[in-house]
């Protein structure tokens, strides 16, 4: 008598805790955390859309993948315009990116690559269109001296006091946060993964 068969184990290829967070809030719990090696600069001319597909399976490729696992990786990245606001180097970058971000809309853009246990890579990419209020140097000054935006694409957390600076946002809220759980769990889903 032949049983099921056994889903598959999942990978997360990313050490943010936010990402297991969003995990979580779809019954998911990674079998095991490895984080991907990869360089992450922009290519030449390349557009914020394509850079995010190419990381995010850049990130799911980098991880050895064994037996009936499968890999998950993400890639979130601001645009404004066609130019890409990766994470801050420094203070300074920070408010040069608060200041291009001020009093206008942007795109959060986020590559999602699952490489199922066939070794099949499928990529969807999510597009949530945020817009920041006009921000005072005081603001600015306010948000910088938190220290909350440096490692963050963008340079802001939405989960955090950014939030404040959001008048409108069009799209996945848990895009902004780092991960797309509509398109992440369609994507699971389709490998196998057993899902909350």
């Amino acid at each position: 008598m032949s049983g099921a068969a056994t889903p598959p184990a999942l990978v997360l290829a990313s050490t943010s805790p936010r990402r297991r967070e969003l995990l979580a809030r779809i019954g998911v719990t990674p079998t095991r955390i490895a984080a991907p090696d990869i360089d992450e600069t922009p290519l030449k001319g390349e557009l914020p859309r394509a850079y995010v597909a190419r990381l995010a399976e850049a990130k799911a490729r980098a991880v050895e993948r064994t037996g009936n696992e499968v890999v998950l990786a993400g890639d979130t990245t601001v645009a404004v315009g066609r130019r890409i606001l990766e994470k801050p180097a420094d203070e300074a970058d920070l408010r040069r990116m608060l200041g291009l971000l001020s009093g206008r809309r942007h795109h959060v853009l986020s590559g999602v690559c699952v490489v199922g246990a066939d070794g099949r890579p499928r990529v969807r990419v999510a597009d949530t269109v945020v817009a920041f209020k006009r921000l005072t140097d005081a603001e600015i000054d306010w948000y910088v001296e938190s220290g909350e935006g440096m490692g963050k694409a963008g340079g802001y957390a939405i989960q955090g006091r950014a939030e404040v600076f959001v008048r409108f946002l069009s799209g996945s809220h848990s895009n902004v946060v780092g991960l797309p759980i509509f398109e992440t769990r369609a994507l699971l889903s389709a490998a196998g993964v057993s899902l909350g």
